[in-house]
């Protein structure tokens, strides 16, 4: 087959004559993790124009002392509830600063910058199929953040419905 001898012999520049645009939705936390794969062409959802009025909240889980990029989980159901009741404060006590500044007329552009990481934002990200590859590659493993991964693999589950022989070549199955 024509896709594995390419993928094989290492001949990437025909997969870069097709694309895949996904939408994804993620807080201000994740999104920058994306921003920085340049090759994957990015649309943020802008908080300049339109008001924001949701926010993703996050499982806790403890700092690995051995792997800073990587962390723990916890079965500890009082740490999980006071990050669960921490981050609904947060968001609350931010909310309320940020519907106020707009009440008072403050430019949507600057009252944004109160809100905390866990806003929630949408991205729609488009690609070259050798991109994703390279992507998937990078952050479907185990050292890139748990959320962060979830994602890739999400997108990934995608990728291998719309181009399955190339999903085969790199023996992907959906996660």
């Amino acid at each position: 087959m024509l896709i594995k001898y390419l993928i094989n012999h290492k001949h990437w520049s025909p997969f870069e004559m097709a694309n895949m645009c996904v939408e994804v939705e993620t807080s201000r936390m994740i999104s920058p993790q994306i921003l920085r794969h340049k090759s994957l062409v990015c649309q943020e959802f802008s908080q300049r124009y339109s008001a924001v009025s949701e926010c993703m909240r996050y499982e806790a889980r403890l700092q690995d002392q051995h792997n800073r990029q990587n962390s723990i989980e916890i079965e500890d159901a009082q740490l999980q509830k006071w990050w669960v009741k921490t981050q609904n404060d947060v968001w609350e006590y931010a909310q309320n600063r940020y519907k106020e500044a707009l009440d008072h007329g403050i430019a949507k552009e600057l009252a944004r910058g109160i809100l905390p990481g866990i806003s929630k934002t949408k991205l729609e990200i488009n690609g070259t199929i050798r991109s994703w590859i390279h992507y998937f590659d990078v952050r479907c493993g185990k050292e890139t953040q748990k959320e962060h991964r979830e994602i890739a693999n999400a997108i990934k589950n995608i990728f291998i419905d719309h181009f399955p022989h190339i999903s085969n070549v790199f023996n992907w199955t959906k996660e």
